[in-house]
This record gives C-alpha cells, structure tokens and sequence, in this order.
C-alpha cells in the first residue's frame, strides 16, 4: 500500500482530503499531517512516503522550499502533487519545472485529485519495476502493460524508450496460436522468442508475451515505410513457417491491425482476435484482420436430421459411411465459414446424440472416452484437420461401444429365449416363431444362439425334447404318439426318427432294455 503525507496549514483541508478520497480504493493510506514544511521534513525523514500533497504557500518553509529540500534527500523520490489557489498558478507552475507530479487548483475536485493520484500510483508502480527488477523482467512486465492498454499517455514516450520502439515504426499484435489438438506438448516463451530472434532486424523488432497455454502475443514493430503490403504478408508467413518447422507443429498467426500510439495497441489486438474467429474459414494458418474483416461467418451448429444420420451410420457399424459423412461436414465448415464456436457447437450436437443412443443401450460415457474429451475442449489449439481426425478416432471407439453394448445387450435376449424355450418345448416352436417373438431376425438368432452355447438351435431343442421323452419312457406307460406329442412332436413316426438318431434305439427298445434290466434285477434279489 503507497503511504502519502498530507502537507497545509489550513487544518480542513487536511480534514477534507482524508473524507474527500477513497483512499483504500487507491491502495493508498494516509501516514501523517504536517500545517508547514518543516514540519513535513522531519515526517518525510522518518516516514519515508511516497505520495506527497503540499499547499505551496505555508509559514517557516513553504511548498517549493520543501519540493526542493526533498530533492537534496538520498533514496527518496516521492511524488510530489500540488494544491493551489488561483493566485499561486505563477507557483504551481514553477513547481512543475521542479518535476512536480501534477497540480490541483483549489476549491478541490474529488474526481480530479483521484485520477490524479492513481496517475501517481502508476509512475511510482513503473519506477519500482525499473529499480527492483532485471531489465528483461521490466520489459516483460512493461509489455504487459502496452498490450492491456495500462499506459497513461504521458508515460507512452518513456515505455518506447525502454522497449525500443521508435517513432518512425508502426506496431502489430499478432497472435500465436500452437495447434497440438489433444497432445500435451509445452512450448515455452523462451524457446519461442529464441525462434523469433533470427527473424529479427534494426528495423522489424519483436515481443512476445505468453497469453494462456499454447497461445502467444507478438508485437510487432513494422518500418513506416513498408505499411502494410506485399512485405509484411511476406514477414508474417516467414514467421509462420519458422516456427511451424522449428516445432514440428501445426500454428495458426493471426494478425491485427497496424496502429502507430502505444496506446492503439489493444485496438489491434482485438483485431487479432477477430482474425483468429476466421481459423477455421481461411487456409495457410496465417489470417490478417485487414483480409477477414468484411467477410462473414456462420454461427449456427449442423441440424438435427444430420446428426441423425450420422448416427444411424454409426449404429449399423458402417465406418465408411459415416467416415464420408464426417470429411464431408468438415469440408462443410470451412466452404461455409464456420465459426469456432460453430464447429464446437455442432460436435457437440453429435456427441449429445450418441451418448443418448447409448444410454438407452443401458451403457455410459465411461465407454465414450475419446468423445467426453473431445467435448471438454475449448476451440484454442485446434484446426480442422486435428479436429476432424480425433472426431473420427472418437467416432471409431464409440461404434466399438456399441456393438459391445448391443452384443451385451443380445446375451440378455438370448437368455430369455433359452428360458422361453425350455418352458416351452412341448409346443409347436421353431426358430422363425421365437425370432418373430421376439422381434429378431431368424438368421441372426440362429447365429446368436449357436455362438452363446455353442450348439445350433435345433440341436439344442431335439436334445431337450429326447430328454424328456426318454423320462417319459421310464416312468410313464405312455403310448409312442402320446410321448410325442407331450414333447412337442406332431408327428410320430419323426419322433422315433429322432430319437433312433441320437439314443441308437428305437423308444420301444430304450423302454424294453430298462424293463428288461429291471426283471434281472428282480430275479437276482429272489435267488438271494
């Protein structure tokens, strides 16, 4: 918090000022009053402020005998602002040769003496970066404050000097965009300023600041008398190919406008950011607002009846269609000037719908992987190629899902049937009327069934109608067609067909072996 004294002989002045200003607000506190100059000396010895307000006509020392006893001061440099009246504007005015800060004319402005103050807060802010930090570390920092548009108007001369901007240069901001998609790949500013370095000249010098991660501000400073043309087009592209080379990346520049104050800066970076909107339209990876900035973009996502129909490609388990559908659409969204939040937008229609479709298969986004990334991701750091490609990565791992879900899906179908079945063979059942049953193609149940128990449906069902003949046989007298028809034989002669085939006897000897056994067994208990 910047500590300031308060200087005037009039003690409601004093009073004033401190229910005038919102002090706090400023990150300011006041440390001490002083009704004369050397009274304030001694405060400003020990108190060592550093905001100063001062009347200049005071008794003992008044406020130029106290500007100028300061200045004689080893390692003070306060802020000096003065408050005069009308009478003292001779004084003021000679106070401001002193390298007084500024100067308020009595009755006193609250807005007035606040912008004031906050001017004053930033020349003692700039100066601390300048003494406590290395030169590199206050030009970081001083770039910072350029492309925020922090810089007062007066500091704008001082902010040049230390950067190197010269009067007969332009300046452009530009922004860097590194294009990984989803791959963790960390480039630092370091290694980007070092790549830029060579493209530098006395007359085309460069900044850069980091803005977020993998997206980077260049301020570029462009001799006068090449404007904008031919030249810098070349410039930029010469930049864009450097980098794309040196890390094997995919980059996107996008340039603002150029603008000559250092205070206009801000205004090119938006700009930049405008042009950056267009990525998706352009092509070369470098998009200049001065090109874009009459061409319109399509805000608005795909509709439904295409993310049906992609969908239904996907369901079938046909890649190649919906692979087409895919490389289509995003053809699509460059021709048509897609947006970023456009293309982001549509993808997300997608992926809302497939995860729909799966959640009715009883499955979730835990099977999803690929695509619940790919909707947690900002546009930055993407072009179409990158993005197409992981949605077709992600397209290809939901279609596996699916077909696992349905197959999943189809044992617990193929359960019910086998149950259906089994409580139900003495009917007149057979493949075509349990796949109509349960709404299946008969074809694909038969499949079904002989891979989930290794046997062909038909197999299966004679298997458990001989069974329970065979149980019939043994302790029942029932009469052949009687047997058969209890399990689900409609004619006769085909049920001892099929029994002979699989028992090797006809039901008549199976039943007659078992009576025939029984009678030995009786005979050998009676010779005992």
């Amino acid at each position: 918090m910047l500590k300031v004294l308060l200087v005037d002989d009039e003690m409601y002045v004093r009073k004033g000022l401190y229910e005038l200003i919102d002090w706090m607000d400023l990150n300011m506190e006041i440390i001490g009053e002083a009704e004369n100059g050397a009274e304030a000396l001694n405060l400003i010895e020990s108190l060592q402020p550093d905001v100063i307000i001062t009347d200049i006509r005071m008794p003992i020392l008044d406020g130029l005998e106290l500007i100028r006893a300061v200045e004689k001061m080893p390692l003070l440099e306060p802020v000096f602002i003065i408050i005069s009246g009308y009478h003292d504007f001779k004084y003021a005015q000679q106070a401001i040769r002193y390298g007084v800060h500024d100067y308020i004319l009595k009755p006193i402005d609250d807005e007035e003496l606040t912008t004031t103050l906050q001017k004053s807060a930033n020349l003692i802010c700039n100066k601390r970066k300048h003494i406590f930090l290395a030169e590199g570390q206050a030009s970081n920092i001083m770039l910072e404050d350029v492309i925020k548009g922090h810089v007062q108007k007066e500091d704008e001369h001082r902010y040049a000097e230390m950067l190197g901007i010269n009067r007969n240069s332009s300046l452009l901001m530009t922004l860097i965009e590194l294009q990984t998609g989803l791959d963790e790949i960390k480039i630092t500013i370091e290694q980007l300023r070092e790549a830029v370095h060579s493209l530098e000249s006395n007359l085309c010098k460069m900044f850069i600041s980091e803005q977020q991660r993998g997206t980077f501000a260049l301020l570029l400073l462009w001799p006068d008398h090449h404007q904008g043309g031919p030249a810098l087009q070349d410039k930029l592209h010469n930049i864009h190919i450097t980098l794309s080379k040196r890390f094997n990346l995919d980059i996107g520049l996008y340039a603002g406008t150029l603008v000559k104050e250092i205070g206009d800066v801000p205004q090119s970076l938006m700009a930049a950011e405008e042009a950056a909107k267009h990525k998706y339209a352009e092509t070369g990876g470098v998009v200049r607002y001065t090109e874009i900035k009459d061409k319109p973009l399509f805000v608005f996502n795909v509709y439904q009846d295409e993310v049906d129909h992609l969908i239904l490609s996907l369901e079938e388990g046909n890649r190649p269609a919906y692979h087409k559908i895919v490389e289509e659409k995003f053809k699509l969204f460059h021709m048509n000037r897609f947006s970023p939040q456009a293309v982001s937008g549509s993808l997300l229609r997608y992926i809302t719908g497939i995860l729909a479709v799966v959640n009715e298969m009883g499955g979730n986004d835990e099977g999803l992987q690929q695509l619940k990334e790919l909707a947690q991701q900002s546009h930055e750091g993407w072009n179409l190629r990158l993005m197409k490609n992981a949605f077709l990565t992600a397209l290809e791992e939901a279609e596996d899902y699916v077909s696992h879900l349905r197959m999943e899906r189809s044992k617990g179908d193929i359960s019910k049937i086998k149950r259906y079945i089994d409580a139900n063979y003495t009917e007149n059942i057979n493949l075509k009327s349990i796949a109509a049953l349960f709404y299946m193609n008969p074809v694909y149940l038969g499949r079904l069934f002989r891979k989930s128990y290794n046997q062909y449906f038909n197999d299966y069902l004679l298997n458990l109608r001989i069974h329970e003949a065979k149980k019939l046989l043994r302790q029942t007298d029932l009469r052949m067609y009687e047997v058969a028809a209890r399990v689900g034989f409609q004619n006769a002669d085909y049920f001892v067909t099929q029994f002979e085939k699989l028992v090797k006897l006809s039901p008549t000897e199976y039943r007659n072996l078992l009576m025939g056994n029984e009678q030995r067994g009786a005979q050998c208990q009676d010779g005992t």
